[in-house]
């Protein structure tokens, strides 16, 4: 449980003793002394309220000590709920909960977004490709510190979730149910394998990639639900080797990732139904013209055609592999909705 959950609760539990003590002092005026509802409330308030008013009818000796009775138990649940009141407010407590409250209803609005879980090393690289690239994209993490941290470092205020991302009901308050993707960057191959079980039986439809350690945990996160799994350990010795053999396409791929300046990528965009582009070729679609982008490669059906000639055709359900910078990608995405969408 969290602060902001601990003094929430403290906050609610107060308010509902104090009505509870309310309804006893009216309830209790009624029946020990027989008093009209209207005088009943007006004692009831002016005893919890300690004003110091006198009486409003003359009290039976089982009244008074009802009545002493009324005013320990309100002092006590007073004083208790003003310490909880003052240590919620001076804390920074108030503050935190109402920018929880907005972050949640943030993420309410978010559709066809991504879900990063785990902000470690890995999770930070992701984080920053998806702020480059201008993704949608909720963080979860059990350390509120770390998200903080990587919020300065690449100076974003994304969405974020402090929590178990192992567990259903924080991967449902971060959408999983309209989202469009989750990847795992967890420590730890059961965790990951925890967390793709759990979101795979929360969207059947959700594309999930996970972080693999091990290598037989491969097989095991295939199984439960990963799309595809990626183990830093190989893909580090591939790079290492493509370092001394193609130097010059490392270096090209690496300015296009890390060059803080530039948002350079290689990128798919696939042709929804109902396009504009149905039917048409690459040439006639003027795709290079209206956005600057290079085809370098179309999938169509389960296969690819690489670096495609102009007269080839364009059909719902093809990839475009387009080369550019993220402005001119997503001058491309509009471009290939249906008018009817625009």
């Amino acid at each position: 449980m969290t602060e902001e959950q601990f003094y929430e609760k403290r906050l609610i539990t107060v308010t509902f003793t104090v009505i509870a003590i309310f309804f006893m002092g009216v309830v209790g005026y009624r029946v020990i002394e027989g008093w009209p509802f209207l005088d009943a409330i007006y004692m009831t308030v002016i005893t919890l309220a300690t004003i110091g008013y006198g009486e409003t009818r003359p009290l039976s000796n089982q009244g008074r000590v009802f009545t002493i009775f009324l005013i320990l138990s309100g002092l006590g649940i007073m004083g208790y709920g003003l310490g909880i009141s003052a240590s919620f407010i001076v804390e920074g407590q108030f503050g935190r909960l109402v920018r929880q409250r907005r972050m949640e209803k943030r993420i309410k609005q978010l559709s066809e977004h991504y879900i990063i879980c785990g902000g470690g090393e890995t999770g930070r690289c992701v984080v920053s490709e998806f702020v480059k690239t201008k993704q949608p994209f909720v963080l979860i993490d059990l350390n509120k510190d770390n998200i903080i941290d990587i919020q300065q470092t690449y100076n974003d205020d994304f969405c974020y979730i402090v929590g178990d991302a192992t567990k259903d009901a924080v991967l449902t308050a971060a959408g999983i149910e309209c989202a469009r993707g989750l990847i795992s960057t967890l420590n730890s191959d059961k965790d990951n394998l925890f967390v793709v079980l759990t979101a795979r039986s929360l969207n059947e439809e959700l594309r999930i990639v996970s972080r693999v350690i091990e290598p037989a945990s491969e097989r095991k996160l295939i199984t439960a639900g990963a799309n595809n799994v990626v183990s830093p350990n190989i893909i580090g010795g591939l790079r290492m080797a493509s370092l001394m053999i193609r130097p010059a396409v490392v270096s090209f791929l690496d300015l296009m990732i890390r060059q803080q300046n530039a948002t350079l990528r290689i990128e798919e965009v696939e042709l929804p139904p109902e396009t504009d582009m149905d039917g048409k070729t690459i040439a006639s679609s003027k795709i290079f013209t209206k956005t600057g982008l290079l085809i370098i490669a179309m999938k169509k059906g389960l296969g690819y055609v690489y670096n495609p000639p102009p007269e080839t055709g364009l059909q719902t359900g093809d990839v475009l592999i387009v080369i550019g910078d993220v402005d001119q990608i997503n001058s491309l995405k509009k471009l290939v909705k249906p008018s009817s969408l625009l």
